[in-house]
């Protein structure tokens, strides 16, 4: 059963330990991945990101630290 935004904090609501800064970054991207989510559709989203938006940010992230 795929789940494209299993993990991912979509909510609007700023939490309790995050800061500002994190917060409008999280909301900004939220809102490229419903944009791309809403252009290419279900099932090209899943080709893209088979392991989900969550997995693929991880690895981004990962990648970007041993770029540096």
């Amino acid at each position: 059963n795929y789940s494209a935004f299993n993990e991912l904090n979509l909510s609007n609501a700023r939490s309790e330990n995050e800061s500002y800064e994190d917060y409008k970054k999280r909301l900004k991207q939220n809102k490229e991945i419903l944009k791309l989510y809403n252009t290419v559709g279900r099932d090209n989203f899943k080709e893209m990101f088979p392991g989900g938006v969550q997995e693929a940010l991880k690895t981004s992230t990962e990648n970007l630290g041993e770029a540096k």
